[in-house]
């Protein structure tokens, strides 16, 4: 038996969404957290607000060694941005092995 109606009433697909990236590892990763470029702390006592601090979506296992490694001071000093982060040989040695890694994987950073 034919419908009357042949337009289908069944939604739209929604539109496939931009895989996120790493700013550091630069993989992509279903899940982004915000890592401030200059520390919340330091950004406050040099009388900043919190949301005009910069910020950078890194994978969390990126995000882990950052903080692992460095210090708030380095942070606020002389790593307070991404092409210094990127050009640390600690860094350039963890993003050369968490390429390797699967996104799934859980990564411990010590």
């Amino acid at each position: 038996m034919a419908r009357r109606n042949s337009e289908s009433t069944w939604p739209e697909p929604l539109p496939e969404a931009e895989p996120l990236v790493c700013a550091l590892c630069h993989r992509e990763t279903p899940a982004l957290t915000q890592h401030h470029l200059m520390p919340v702390l330091q950004g406050r006592r040099k009388g900043m607000k919190v949301q005009d601090l910069p910020t950078v979506g890194l994978c969390s296992a990126c995000h882990g060694y950052v903080h692992s490694t460095f210090s708030n001071a380095d942070l606020s000093g002389p790593y307070s941005t991404l092409e210094a982060l990127s050009e640390h040989e600690g860094v350039i040695k963890f993003v050369k092995w968490v390429k390797k890694q699967p996104v799934s994987k859980a990564v411990k950073v010590k």
